[in-house]
């Protein structure tokens, strides 16, 4: 794809400002990763803001996600060594398998609080991830109510918030952080794909072009059925020429930003099926130098 795809908002130096400040009053960070890009959607930079805090990874969105790829990733991180844990926050159960997985993860911790006599303490969490992972929504689930604001665009949470869940948790929610400059063009293109980059900063034809070639080799019949192309299309026409076709039949003329914008709405909200865009195999974000 040619177009650069970076930004970072002066809201966000702030958020990792408020992040370094209130990572003392917690006990642990739950780092939420979209699983239809898990490596897109980590932030790198959070690595360095939590340093060796206890975490535990939260892949979200499972239920848009390819269930086998996120079965690969779960095994991918912790293969790592990470905590990880895959959620469908429809499923209402998740409140109590958030909160058994973060005592896993901090079961040391709590024995020895045990043998002090400490009991049944809450779990104090921070709540992290890029714009529009998932968070608000999570929450509300959590907290078994609608406490934080949701919205399918990126940048709805906009300061530090408490939250206190049935299951003694205590949850610090926080804005959505994206980072400077992506060095590998394909995590820009992932990120807006799914939502996490406002779509006033992309140009969506650019976008619905890296979503035909991507859907070309993986599910290319997801676009001739939600669209009523031809068979064959994909075998005879380019990704410009299917994106031509696709705004012919949409009604919208020569109008190929407006069909880009709707084909970039129906994936978002999975009306061209299960998908996840990366495998552990693709690498990534991980730059290779020309020398190597």
């Amino acid at each position: 794809m040619a177009q650069i795809i970076q930004w970072y908002p002066g809201h966000m130096a702030k958020a990792f400002r408020l992040m370094r400040e209130n990572l003392k009053y917690v006990d642990i960070v739950f780092e939420l990763v979209d699983a239809r890009i898990p490596a897109s959607s980590r932030n790198p930079e959070l690595d360095e803001v939590l340093g060796d805090k206890p975490r535990l990874f939260v892949l979200t969105k499972t239920d848009l996600a390819d269930p086998a790829r996120t079965k690969e990733w779960v095994q991918y991180f912790k293969d790592q060594g990470l905590a990880v844990i895959a959620l469908d926050t429809r499923n209402h159960k998740t409140p109590q398998l958030i909160t058994k997985a973060a005592r896993d993860v901090l079961a040391d911790k709590w024995a020895n609080l045990a043998e002090k006599g400490v009991k049944d303490k809450a779990i104090r969490a921070l709540v992290a991830g890029i714009p529009n992972v998932g968070k608000s929504t999570l929450l509300n689930h959590l907290v078994t109510k609608n406490v934080a604001v949701t919205g399918d665009r990126p940048g709805v949470t906009k300061k530090l918030q408490w939250l206190k869940t049935p299951t003694n948790l205590e949850l610090l929610d926080t804005p959505g952080v994206l980072w400077p400059k992506f060095e590998d063009q394909r995590v820009g293109t992932h990120l807006a794909l799914t939502g996490a980059i406002k779509d006033q900063l992309i140009n969506n034809d650019d976008i619905a072009l890296s979503l035909l070639s991507f859907m070309r080799d993986y599910n290319p019949q997801a676009i001739i059925e939600r669209y009523h192309l031809a068979e064959d299309s994909f075998e005879t026409m380019s990704d410009v020429d299917v994106l031509l076709a696709i705004t012919q039949k949409l009604g919208f003329k020569d109008d190929y930003d407006r069909a880009a914008e709707r084909m970039l709405l129906d994936l978002r909200r999975g009306k061209l099926g299960n998908y996840t865009l990366e495998t552990p195999a693709d690498h990534i974000g991980e730059v290779v130098s020309d020398g190597e």
